[in-house]
């Protein structure tokens, strides 16, 4: 395997989560729950961990300000343009697998 120094894995990880954050802006027809149900995470835990490492580095975000950097616009507005109802099923999955906290 490659040898990287900490700056190139730490430059690499950040182009792949831009390019994740930029996909997930242009597929907002994926919805969060369908997140959360295949995958265990979705827009908002991003949101929740950009803001934790953030807090950890000595700057405050609220978790507004954390939203928007990863919906790209306020979250209430993402949610009036592209939140639709959940299924029942889909309800259904998530609480059965939503993170026990």
């Amino acid at each position: 395997m490659t040898e990287l120094s900490k700056e190139q894995k730490r430059d690499f990880e950040a182009a792949a989560f831009r390019t994740l954050v930029d996909h997930l802006r242009e597929r907002s027809d994926v919805q969060n729950i369908d997140l959360m149900n295949l995958a265990g995470f979705c827009r908002n835990c991003l949101s929740n961990w950009y803001r934790e490492a953030a807090e950890a580095a000595g700057v405050a975000l609220t978790k507004e300000e954390s939203r928007e950097i990863i919906y790209g616009m306020s979250y209430d507005e993402w949610r009036a343009k592209h939140q639709a109802e959940a299924s029942e099923a889909k309800k259904v999955a998530f609480e059965a697998s939503r993170p026990k906290e």
